[in-house]
């Protein structure tokens, strides 16, 4: 557990990426001081990202004194064993476990059709969009009238979810598109709104301004890049 004595907590993002959020909002739950060292992706990644993640070679990384933690959920995990806080998982063990697993359902299964349905056309839009909202229900009910997906505060599932939080309002004004909707959805809605204005997260809370104007900046970029996607898909 962290003490007065405990080494330096420095994290490597890139504004505007939801994972490095992920990293971000754990420490800032936790209430551990940490330094953000923003990367410039869209042109170059540094020596140090490199280094501490050779493997993936993507933000978020944790790095606490000589140690190296990757990947958004695995930093969250170790953000809330290592360091004094209110805890991110639930005590007891089926409330972490479910909680895991729904996590693991954000990652798995809906991600992917809630990011697709903004970014493509035609039929292939109409067929994310369908699925992503049939999927967004599933998540809505595990809320089960609470504020928050483990009570009155966020936590673990919370920041596996963060990005229908901030970044869903924006990337919907950029596209056009609204997969998760206030007549079908209003307690994710709700969440959303919840999470982007609680107390614990103002400092790692993107401005909006500025999200909104570089996802209009880049938005041609996620297009092109996810029409390269399909296009491999369909030719595997």
């Amino acid at each position: 557990m962290s003490s007065s004595s405990s080494p330096p907590v420095k994290l490597i993002g890139f504004f505007g990426s939801p994972y490095a959020h992920r990293a971000e909002a754990a420490l800032c739950l936790k209430g551990v001081p940490y330094e953000l060292l923003l990367e410039d992706l869209l042109n170059t990644k540094s020596d140090l990202l490199l280094q501490h993640n050779p493997i993936h070679k993507k933000v978020p990384v944790l790095l606490h004194g000589d140690r190296a933690v990757c990947e958004s959920l695995v930093v969250a995990e170790y953000v809330d064993e290592a360091f004094d806080g209110p805890p991110l998982l639930p005590t007891d063990p089926y409330g972490r476990a479910m909680a895991r697993f729904w996590a693991d359902f954000i990652e798995s299964k809906l991600t992917k059709p809630f990011f697709m349905a903004h970014w493509v056309e035609g039929e292939a839009r109409e067929r994310f969009e369908k699925e992503g909202l049939e999927l967004l229900s599933i998540l809505e009910a595990q809320l089960e009238g609470n504020k928050f997906f483990a009570g009155d505060r966020p936590g673990y599932l919370d920041i596996a979810a963060s990005m229908l939080g901030p970044w869903r309002s924006v990337v919907e004004e950029v596209t056009g598109v609204a997969v998760a909707r206030e007549d079908e959805h209003p307690a994710l809605c709700q969440w959303a709104r919840d999470y982007s204005s609680d107390e614990a997260l103002k400092p790692c809370i993107p401005d909006r301004d500025r999200l909104l104007a570089y996802f209009t900046k880049n938005k041609e970029m996620y297009r092109a890049g996810v029409k390269a996607m399909l296009q491999q898909q369909q030719q595997q």
